[in-house]
């Protein structure tokens, strides 16, 4: 999204560092084998492993792996026995953090979690302290996108899908949880390339946080995210861009001030104007009654 960066943007980009390091394959296997554990093999009866088996074959993982991966969450091979727990804390800036681990350690899991956010200015919370600042929603990240907005546009709309950003080169769709594997089939009929399909938490709300904080609040979220156990972590931080401030929704203005010591990139304010458009009209081709009370640009 032009003008500001959620950590959905940085998760993303740092998704591919990790892929590189093969980081991203274990936490793969991981969730393949608590899907299979929990729902059988047969993906067709399986959404969540038919979900984690599409996304290890775009990350180009091995079959033999994944067959490896499924046997062993159903007893057909010795593994780890791994069990799934959340929990929630704040950082810097009292943001709201939420944080997903698949572990056959819960103890030693939360006590690392617990030191890694006391130690970066956070702390861990008690259950249900920031979950309901959280909604599940399907995320899609479509890679290498370099084609026309306008047909994006319609195919996200028709693949019935809520909500899309640019991300880098890429597009991240946003779905009503229940309807992502339908959004995904979609939009792959449509030639669109799938990075990946997951539930997420989507913040309710975001938090601007003070410029001498978002080094720490980046720099936190990624160790917890870089942690063995961690297979996904969420918060509502909200970084805005230099030189672009936005302004309520219901003031519809985003003041860009020139002066001797700040220019304009002309590109930024292409690609904010960009943005804009395309989310005003996704929203009135979904309700036409509805127009989304984004806001303008004044220069």
């Amino acid at each position: 999204m032009a003008g500001h960066s959620k950590w959905a943007n940085i998760r993303h980009r740092k998704g591919a560092q990790d892929s590189k390091r093969g980081k991203i394959f274990t936490k793969i296997i991981k969730e393949i084998t608590v899907a299979a554990r929990l729902g059988g093999n047969d993906q067709d009866s399986n959404p969540r492993l038919r979900k984690a088996v599409s996304n290890a074959r775009s990350n180009n993982m091995p079959q033999d792996n994944i067959i490896r991966a499924i046997k062993k969450g159903t007893g057909e091979l010795d593994g780890i026995d791994y069990e799934e727990m959340s929990y929630e804390g704040y950082g810097p800036n009292g943001i709201a953090i939420f944080i997903e681990v698949i572990t056959d350690n819960k103890n030693r899991t939360v006590s690392e979690l617990r030191h890694i956010l006391n130690k970066n200015n956070g702390n861990l919370a008690e259950p249900g302290s920031v979950a309901w600042m959280f909604e599940r929603k399907g995320e899609i990240l479509i890679s290498e996108f370099i084609g026309d907005e306008e047909d994006l546009l319609d195919d996200i709309v028709d693949s019935g899908a809520d909500d899309f950003e640019r991300v880098d080169s890429g597009v991240l769709v946003t779905t009503d949880q229940s309807e992502l594997l339908n959004s995904k089939d979609a939009l792959e009929k449509k030639g669109y390339s799938i990075k990946s399909a997951d539930l997420i938490m989507v913040p309710k709300s975001t938090q601007a946080v003070n410029e001498e904080d978002q080094e720490k609040i980046i720099n936190l979220m990624e160790t917890i995210d870089n942690h063995d156990d961690v297979n996904q972590v969420y918060s509502n931080f909200l970084i805005n861009s230099p030189g672009i401030s936005f302004g309520k929704k219901t003031d519809r203005v985003c003041p860009i001030k020139k002066g001797p010591s700040q220019m304009i990139s002309l590109n930024r304010i292409y690609s904010v104007c960009l943005w804009l458009f395309s989310m005003n009209s996704l929203a009135l081709r979904k309700e036409p009654s509805k127009r989304r009370m984004y806001p303008t640009i004044t220069i």
